[in-house]
């Protein structure tokens, strides 16, 4: 009967996955390491940015700088409305001549402030649980996977099960965004937060109420929420990041 029943929660969870990537929302992804001693330099530039963000043609975008364990320094997403208009010649030279840090070609001064750069296209929530996250909250958790070969939708379905387990033991759920095209990452997570100490608070629960919440979720125990996901990985990055705001 136990069996039955883990099988009848992944099967929802299967259904839940497909109408997350089902559900047309672009966002782009741009992630940055700053020149060495360049790092407040860039974020004073892209402020700039966030502020006149409508001048540039782009919806408002949100900015995150790392506190901890990753390579990079600073995660920039915007929501896209369409794809085909985004890159049109038009829109591109807009962003270009608008904005300090979008679209600039080879050679431009903005390069001046950046040691590395990856740029993706990636699908994820709805642009109104989106905005409602970035705006409530300054704290982030952010988890980037690449997955194994014939592992991507096992991957996904696998965050969908740990947003079934977050939800159960009263924690709010990531979001989950997949790869459209551009960069290494096949999918990348994030969870939003008050601060460090909200971050933190999972600690408090029981551990028997995360084991029965684990087995709703479809997981064998809470103790193989790890490592069910490292069998799908060749890689996984994850870090803590601040907001920052442009004022």
């Amino acid at each position: 009967m136990k069996r039955i029943l883990a099988l009848l929660v992944v099967a929802l969870i299967n259904t839940t996955a497909i109408a997350q990537q089902a559900n047309d929302t672009f966002y782009q992804a741009i992630t940055m390491r700053a020149a060495p001693g360049k790092l407040l330099d860039l974020i004073e530039v892209l402020k700039v940015d966030l502020k006149n963000h409508e001048r540039a043609g782009i919806q408002k975008p949100y900015l995150m700088r790392h506190s901890q364990g990753d390579h990079w320094d600073l995660l920039l997403m915007f929501p896209i409305e369409d794809l085909g208009t985004h890159f049109s010649e038009g829109a591109v030279t807009k962003r270009r001549e608008n904005s300090a840090t979008l679209d600039q070609p080879y050679g431009r001064r903005y390069h001046d402030l950046v040691s590395w750069q990856e740029e993706q296209i990636v699908e994820g929530p709805s642009l109104q649980e989106f905005n409602e996250r970035f705006e409530k909250f300054d704290y982030y958790h952010v988890e980037m996977f690449i997955a194994l070969a014939g592992k991507q939708t096992e991957l996904l379905q696998q965050r969908e099960m740990e947003n079934v387990y977050l939800t159960e033991i009263g924690r709010d759920t990531n979001l989950i965004f997949t790869r459209v095209f551009g960069g290494e990452v096949d999918c990348f997570t994030l969870g939003f937060y008050r601060d460090i100490k909200h971050f933190a608070e999972s600690a408090d629960i029981p551990i028997e109420r995360e084991d029965e919440a684990a087995k709703k979720a479809g997981f064998e125990s809470v103790y193989t929420i790890g490592s069910y996901l490292r069998s799908l990985l060749l890689n996984h990055h994850d870090t803590l990041a601040g907001a920052v705001r442009a004022n």
